[in-house]
């Protein structure tokens, strides 16, 4: 009977999965630690580029080292892996940057859970030690946190240096300078909205990268109907998401039969008429511009330009969506009472040529603070990495305009994180010491990474910017153009205090949550069932 009981009985349906203790516990190590490694190498202002070929048929090329693209564009089937790429994911939602950063240091935080554990440290006192960890970081990143909130010189210029700084990991380092200015001036549009849809970016291969510029007002990439006036002033504009295209004979799923031609004229006719009718209706709003994101057909075009009203079709949705936003006016689908409909304004619209392009130039639009940045570069590669750069920046100066603190960069803020851990591990006893210590740890592994990337030697700067933290130089940080330690604060490396605390606390949450983990259980896949009913 005793022998029965021993006996392993397995609960689970035949073909589901199941990994315990030691083996789940280092599957989850191996899959994060993995991913950590694939984003490494682009962290810093020396990191290097991957590029990704899509799945499909065409194979697309992304050249990228963002690390919240690159992950989420590679597959992974680790579940702990999967954690930290939904993590990158929620860090770009976030605050839009520190992405990479982030999944390094989950990725360095379980690196050393697995040796603390291969000592027979209990996961529930590492986590204990690492939460003490967390919060004395958090309050030391609090305390060096400079707020220039108040003077608005002062404010400018931490804004560039936080724009320069996000930068110079990017493609757009070597102009960083005039994308700086470009992001600062945009973010500042906004005053205090933050709506960062009011900043439109449209990309136009040719030119060079230093040739892109911001302009006051809103483009869209889209051409005027035939005959109708290119340049409008005090424009009324109506902005719809209706059919414009039955001029033709359109009757689904029934069949009609007639006598003669002549029946189907009147079909065509009556078909005119109805379109008439709703161009008519649309004239009643006291328009001069009609904007709709479906297809408008030659009929209603021409019925357009007789009454010189402008008519832009297709306009995509995300396009029609923020002109409704910067003109001030509605998405309109059916047009029997003009005086429910609100429309959009704008000073002038007229036809502007970038490169070899014709676009919709929009200017005095009803909400000033929109604005268009035009991209442009020699390759669509090139200009899909600049706008992700872009939008890094312009992500960060917006969360930066509503929470004005700042800290240093340049491994400066993971130093004084890592001393403060460590003191406070030199104070506690028992083993939640040591994973304080590994805590500390893996904060200094940031450094040492951007400077490896570098090509320098990691452990020689490491160790002059550790002692030079002991000795309470706390503004210093790696100089990665000089390959030495300096000043960040006469370096200009500035970084926004939202997007370190957010790094901090996820990496350190992430960490934890797999941590915990000690049973894998995958279910059984379904079956495939032979279909013998095919179509």
């Amino acid at each position: 009977m005793a022998s029965l009981s021993m006996a392993p009985v397995n609960i689970f349906r035949q073909g589901a999965d199941e990994e315990k203790a030691e083996t789940a516990r280092l599957s989850s190590f191996i899959g994060a630690i993995a991913i950590g490694d694939l984003v490494k190498s682009t962290l810093g202002p020396k990191g290097m580029d991957k590029i990704l070929i899509g799945g499909g048929r065409e194979g697309t090329v992304t050249v990228t080292n963002d690390g919240a693209t690159i992950l989420k564009a590679i597959g992974v089937d680790n579940p702990a892996a999967k954690v930290l790429v939904d993590m990158s994911k929620t860090q770009d939602d976030e605050v839009g940057d520190g992405t990479t950063s982030v999944t390094v240091l989950a990725a360095e935080l379980l690196r050393e859970a697995e040796l603390l554990i291969a000592k027979k440290i209990h996961p529930q006192i590492i986590i204990s030690g690492w939460r003490k960890a967390t919060h004395v970081a958090r309050e030391a990143l609090k305390e060096a946190a400079v707020d220039h909130g108040n003077d608005q010189v002062k404010f400018q210029e931490d804004l560039l240096n936080i724009a320069r700084t996000t930068l110079s990991s990017k493609l757009l380092t070597h102009h960083k300078d005039h994308f700086a200015k470009l992001a600062v001036e945009a973010v500042l549009r906004l005053k205090s909205s933050g709506n960062l849809e009011a900043i439109h970016v449209i990309k136009k291969l040719g030119g060079s990268l230093i040739d892109s510029y911001l302009d006051e007002g809103f483009l869209l990439d889209k051409k005027i109907g035939v005959n109708q006036p290119k340049r409008l002033e005090n424009v009324n504009i109506l902005i719809a998401n209706t059919g414009m295209d039955t001029d033709k004979i359109k009757i689904f799923g029934s069949r009609v039969r007639v006598d003669s031609t002549a029946k189907v004229a009147e079909i065509e006719m009556a078909e005119k008429e109805k379109m008439k009718e709703k161009v008519e209706r649309i004239l009643k709003h006291g328009i001069n511009c009609f904007i709709n994101r479906q297809l408008i057909y030659n009929y209603p075009e021409q019925l357009f330009a007789a009454a010189g009203v402008m008519a832009i079709e297709h306009a995509d949705f995300s396009g029609v969506e923020r002109l409704a936003l910067v003109t001030g006016g509605e998405i309109t689908s059916t047009f029997d009472h003009p005086e429910l409909v609100k429309l959009g304004h704008c000073r002038l619209i007229e036809e502007v040529m970038i490169g070899e392009d014709t676009l919709i130039h929009f200017s005095g639009v009803a909400m000033g603070e929109a604005c268009t940045v035009v991209l442009r570069g020699a390759t669509q590669q090139i200009l899909d990495e600049a706008e992700r750069s872009l939008h890094d920046a312009l992500c960060v100066l917006a969360q930066t305009v509503k929470e004005t603190r700042t800290v240093y960069g340049g491994g400066c803020s993971e130093m004084l994180m890592a001393k403060v851990v460590t003191d406070l591990a030199l104070r506690t006893p028992g083993k939640e010491a040591v994973a304080m210590e590994s805590f500390a740890k893996a904060l200094r592994m940031l450094p040492t990474i951007i400077a490896d990337n570098a090509g320098y030697d990691s452990a020689d700067l490491v160790a002059q910017l550790r002692a030079a933290h002991q000795e309470g130089k706390t503004k210093f940080g790696l100089n990665m153009t000089q390959g030495t330690i300096g000043d960040m604060s006469e370096l200009g490396v500035t970084e926004s205090f939202q997007v370190k605390r957010q790094v901090l606390l996820s990496a350190a949450e992430a960490a934890e949550m797999i941590l915990r983990v000690d049973n894998i259980i995958k279910a059984a896949p379904r079956k495939r069932v032979p279909d013998h009913h095919p179509c």
